[in-house]
Order: structure tokens, then C-alpha cells, then sequence
């Protein structure tokens, strides 16, 4: 169904609720709408809760004092309740109601025709599993059980077993504070990318025998990595996606990369004469630029990214995973290591990368000719 309408009963009282910093009402219009609902009515007979990041994105709904007449499938649901879009959109493909993991019924579902209450007209739907957040949200205490179970799906699919274990819950102690204030999340891409760049700086800061300004760098990079998680988990979870941003988490990431390569190089060159830093560094920051162009090229053009397994190669090498190696050298003073080990390995993935990409392509065109 590409595109859906929408009726949604109002509950003053658990409607206005909050769960992560917006209200549960301005949470269901901005997720009906994503899941494909253009025309989106709020029934409301007394005082609506406010629903400022759906009008914010444009979603006007019409508020009426009744239930309008409708026929056809229309998705129908009591403003009390949260779910994920993708759930919506297979239940506006599938048709039926909705029930929790638990199979706990939730007063949202597909009507063709409203009849008596809400609740009747929905016993007699079929019933669908929730796979995503859902869950009845009545009073205060069910609407930070519902802000716990959202915020633990606003992980990444990039994200490594560092930004798994670390990083995200971090950052997320961040996270929780930050969706209060007017901070925006490329803001915090901004301030990630100017945090990496300060630590880089730190491991030039080494002599003979004194490498203390590296292991302040690895501290301070494995904290902008942390810091680095908050802009996604403050745009999914208010809804603040943006092309922008995502070209702004991208590009800060690849300047971290070339500044600390560049850092690290300095500081051997200073602390280990004795290493090629300077050529390692050059080595290193070049094909970091390069790696950039080839994720680049798979994002404009779709069709080059080659199959699941080249995307998932890209999101795994592209992780900051390798900030806790970093950690561990800089107190061994052994990060000409890692210079050794980036100014190779990085030839090698883009190399990679781009071959698979070109493999790929060549077997679509061959799929699409047959």
C-alpha cells in the first residue's frame, strides 16, 4: 500500500505522555506517516497534546471532534500506544491488529469499517506480531519502560563490537541528556569531528622517551568515538535524519581518520627516528581518501555497490573499532605498529572494496541482459 489514511483516537492524558522528549501522540502521527499514511485525522474532543517534530516535518493532520466515515483499509489506532514504522507498514500490507511480543493486545490496527468501539471493531482482526517496539503506553511508568526499550533499538547496523559494548552506551548517557536541549545532531558531528582532530594533535605531542601526549591522543579519540554515536542516536530517536547529516557523520569521520594518521606520524618521526613515519603517514592518509572516494562511488551509484557482502565488508572496515588497538600501542609505544599495519591495510580494503564493486556491477548487468 503506498499510500494509507489514518485515524488516530485521542487520549489527552496518555497521548501527551512523553517518551524520549516528544509526546507519544507527536511519536504515532510522525510514525504513520513514515509508514506511508498521507492523510492523517486526530479525533480529539478536548485538549490535544502538542505535536511539534511531526508539524515541524511538515505533517499537517486534520483534528476533528468525530470519527469520520470511511471505507476501505485505513489504519485506525488509540493515541496511547508505540510502535516502530516498519511494523506499521506491514501491518497496512497485511491488514489485521497488532499485538506485542508477548501477544498483549494494542488498540491499533487495519479497519475496512468502523463499527461501535474501537476496541470491538478490532476484536474481530486477525492478529500480527509486533517485531519492533510495541507497546501500550498508559501512565508514567509504562512511558519509561517504552524510552528504555526505544532507546535499545537505536543502535546502528555498522556498529562493531566496540560501539556495541562502549561506545553506544556512552554516548547514549549523552544521548539521554542532549534530546532536553536545543543541541541538534550535526551539531554533535561537528563537535565528534573537532574532538578526533584535537586528539590527533595530541599524539604529535611525544619526544624520546615521553609518550604520554600519545596515550592522552588515544583517551581523548576513543572518547570522540563515543561522542560520535549520539548524533545517530539523537536523529533516529527525534526523528532528525537528514541527508546533511549523514554526509557530515561520513566526511568528519574520513578527516578523524587522515588527522590522526597524520598525528601519528609527526610524533614517531619526533619520538622513533629510526621508523619511515613520514612515508607510512602519506601512505596511510592517501589511501584513506581513496577508500573515501570508493564508499563514494558505491553510495552515488547504487548499482556498484555489488552484492549484501561488499556493503557489510564496507560497514565492518569502516568502524572505529580499531580505537582501542590504538589505546593498547599508545601505552606499549608501539603505534608505529598500527602506522605499519593502516598504511598497508588500507590499500588493501579499497582495493578490495572497489573489485567487488566492479564484480558486482558486471553481474547485474549480466542478471539485467537475461
Amino acid at each position: 500500500m503506498e499510500s494509507a489514511s489514518a485515524i488516530l483516537f485521542c487520549e489527552p492524558e496518555a497521548g501527551g505522555l512523553r517518551v524520549a522528549a516528544l509526546t507519544v501522540l507527536d511519536r504515532l502521527v510522525v510514525t504513520a506517516h513514515r509508514a506511508g499514511c498521507r492523510s492523517i485525522t486526530i479525533v480529539c474532543d478536548g485538549e490535544m497534546p502538542p505535536i511539534p517534530r511531526a508539524r515541524a516535518l511538515g505533517i499537517a493532520p486534520v483534528i476533528a471532534r468525530k470519527a469520520p466515515k470511511f471505507s476501505g483499509q485505513t489504519l485506525v489506532a488509540s493515541t496511547n500506544v508505540l510502535v516502530s514504522v516498519s511494523d506499521l507498514k506491514r501491518l497496512l500490507a497485511e491488514g489485521g491488529r497488532l499485538v506485542t511480543r508477548e501477544r498483549k493486545l494494542l488498540p491499533i490496527g487495519v479497519l475496512k469499517k468502523l463499527e461501535g468501539t474501537l476496541a470491538k471493531s478490532l476484536g474481530r482482526e486477525r492478529r500480527v506480531m509486533a517485531e519492533g517496539v510495541a507497546m501500550r503506553v498508559a501512565d508514567n511508568f509504562s512511558a519509561r519502560a517504552a524510552e528504555v526499550e526505544l532507546w535499545d533499538t537505536m543502535g546502528s547496523s555498522t556498529d562493531g563490537l566496540v560501539d556495541q559494548y562502549f561506545n553506544r552506551p556512552a554516548g547514549r548517557i549523552l544521548s539521554k541528556v542532549l534530546i532536553h536541549t536545543p543541541v541538534s545532531p550535526n551539531q554533535v558531528s561537528v563537535f565528534a569531528t573537532l574532538l578526533g582532530v584535537y586528539a590527533a594533535w595530541w599524539f604529535t605531542q611525544v619526544e624520546p622517551g615521553n609518550h604520554m601526549g600519545a596515550i592522552v591522543g588515544a583517551l581523548l579519540l576513543q572518547l570522540s568515538a563515543a561522542v560520535d554515536c549520539v548524533d545517530g542516536d539523537l536523529a533516529r530517536v527525534q526523528y532528525k535524519e537528514s541527508r546533511l547529516g549523514k554526509w557530515l557523520d561520513l566526511a568528519g569521520d574520513q578527516v578523524v581518520h587522515v588527522a590522526l594518521f597524520v598525528g601519528i606520524a609527526v610524533g614517531l618521526s619526533r619520538a622513533h627516528p629510526e621508523v619511515p613515519a613520514g612515508a607510512l603517514g602519506v601512505s596511510a592518509a592517501v589511501g584513506v581518501l581513496i577508500a573515501f572516494g570508493v564508499v563514494l562511488r558505491g553510495i552515488l551509484h547504487p548499482e556498484a555497490r555489488g552484492n549484501s557482502r561488499v556493503q557489510r565488508l564496507i560497514d565492518a572496515t569502516t568502524n572505529r573499532d580499531f580505537s582501542v588497538l590504538i589505546i593498547v600501542l599508545a601505552f606499549a609505544d608501539r603505534l608505529d605498529w598500527f602506522l605499519w599495519a593502516a598504511a598497508v591495510g588500507v590499500h588493501g580494503f579499497w582495493m578490495l572494496a572497489l573489485g567487488l564493486q566492479l564484480y558486482g556491477r558486471k553481474t547485474s548487468a549480466k542478471e539485467e541482459a537475461v
